[in-house]
This record gives structure tokens, sequence and C-alpha cells, in this order.
């Protein structure tokens, strides 16, 4: 059965790492991340893989349509929405005092269809992705103007993107608890 789930939480609350966990066992694993992996789950991925025997395949710096990768994996790890939004923004809007509604609106609609892609490309092939974000609900509201685009667009992303997932942890602690 296919499933694509959701995981929100806070900076380091442990959503990379239960990301891992769950296709430890697993070969034919595509690990995407819109920027460079960072070394601790480099590290994570590299250790479960010797020790589970198993290979898995990591893709960087992916800044656009992260479903055109899936054609031979059964299981995606897509980590993680807020730097795909970083990604995206830098990429439809470099200036950032050009940025208005409508341009936030247009990332806002990339993402989703980028993110939907990624769900039903999973769906054919009958295979689970896991889709790592950052909850901006608990978050204070930016001064920044940057960073308050960033939040909104997450924010509006992460909602679409939990409607339409089959289960959504949040992630607190280190602890994931099923809120659907």
């Amino acid at each position: 059965m296919a499933r694509t789930i959701l995981l929100t939480g806070g900076g380091a609350s442990g959503k990379s790492r239960w990301a891992v966990s769950q296709f430890a066992a697993c070969d034919n694993v595509l690990y995407i991340c819109p920027k460079k992996l960072d070394e601790d789950t480099r590290h994570r991925i590299e250790y479960s893989n010797k020790k589970n025997l198993v290979e898995w395949d990591i893709q960087e710096d992916v800044t656009s349509e992260p479903s055109s990768l899936c054609d031979r994996h059964k299981f995606m790890v897509f980590d993680s929405l807020d730097l795909y939004v970083d990604v995206v923004i830098e990429e439809m809007c470099p200036n950032i005092e050009d940025l208005d509604w409508e341009m936030e609106k247009a990332i806002e609609k990339r993402i989703i269809e980028d993110v939907m892609n990624l769900h039903t490309e999973a769906r054919l092939i009958e295979g689970d992705v896991v889709i790592i974000t950052v909850e901006t609900g608990f978050s204070n509201l930016p001064s920044d103007p940057l960073l308050l685009i960033k939040r909104n667009v997450l924010g509006m992303v992460n909602q679409r993107i939990a409607n339409e997932s089959s289960d959504v942890y949040l992630s607190v602690s280190g602890i994931q608890f099923k809120i659907k």
C-alpha cells in the first residue's frame, strides 16, 4: 500500500533520524535533499546502511521536480520542505524586494505541485514517501520580511501536504506522535 507520510516538528526534534529508521532495512530507497546533506544525517544513513547491508541513493541539490528522480525507488525520503522553500524562493525571486503577494502565491503553487507530483509518483509505483518539514505553528512572527514570507509559504504548503498525506506525525524531543 502506498503511503505519503508528513513528518513535522521543530528544529533538531528527531525528524530525520525517525525518517531514516522507517526504511533502515530497505534497499531501493532514495533520500532527496534540496541542498547539501548535513554530515550528521549522512553519517546516520551510512551507518544504518552498513549495519543493515543495504544501500541507498542520495540526491543532493534537488532544486526542481523531485518526482523526476523516483523512477526505480520504492521508498523515498524528502528532507525537507523548508529547505525546498528556500531553494524555490531563491530561484524564482532572487531579489527579495521584488517578492510581492502574486509571486508568493506562484512560489507556493510551484512547491505544492512539485510535492504532489512526488506523492503521485510514489502512489503509481505503490511506494512510500516520507516528507520532512519544520512546523511553523510554534514560531514567533518574524520581523525580517524574508523570514516572514518563508514562514507564510511553508505554513500554507505544510497544510496542503498534511491534508493529502495518509499519515502525519509530530516530532517533539525525539519522540514522534501520530496526529493523522
